[in-house]
């Protein structure tokens, strides 16, 4: 009984990382509009996709302590097929605005779009680090 168990365990956790979302890693977004930029956890939250600012870079490439770190820049996302995500929020620190938000995933790039009120931002193409 206890082979049965660790075994579905492990079948467990090998389905669930093999059915992982392809978005889900750490990507380095581009510089904005002060030359700043960040790397960006995105991961599953609940149903739905987020992406959290964990580390910040200055224009130099220095790493400093940004008020937004720990923040959530993307938030509600789901996949809507063909590598496309959408239905949420993407927050633009330099710019203090939140926009619906759209992602386009093609292999190892993340293209980052969000409009409010008609009016579309892109937020550039981030690079997947690991």
């Amino acid at each position: 009984m206890k082979t049965l168990f660790t075994a579905a365990a492990f079948a467990a956790i090998a389905a669930t990382s093999a059915f992982a979302d392809p978005v889900y890693g750490t990507w380095q977004t581009t510089k904005d509009d002060n030359g700043n930029y960040g790397l960006i956890d995105v991961a599953p939250c609940g149903s739905k996709i987020c992406g959290t600012l964990v580390k910040s870079f200055d224009s130099s490439g220095k790493s400093f302590k940004s008020a937004n770190q720990g923040r959530k820049l993307i938030w509600d996302m789901v996949n809507t097929g063909g590598g496309s995500y959408g239905k949420g929020k993407a927050y633009s620190p330099d710019r203090d605005k939140t926009y619906s938000g759209k992602l386009k995933l093609a292999g190892n790039k993340l293209t980052v779009q969000g409009c409010v009120l008609g009016v579309c931002r892109d937020g550039g193409t981030w690079s997947k680090v690991k």
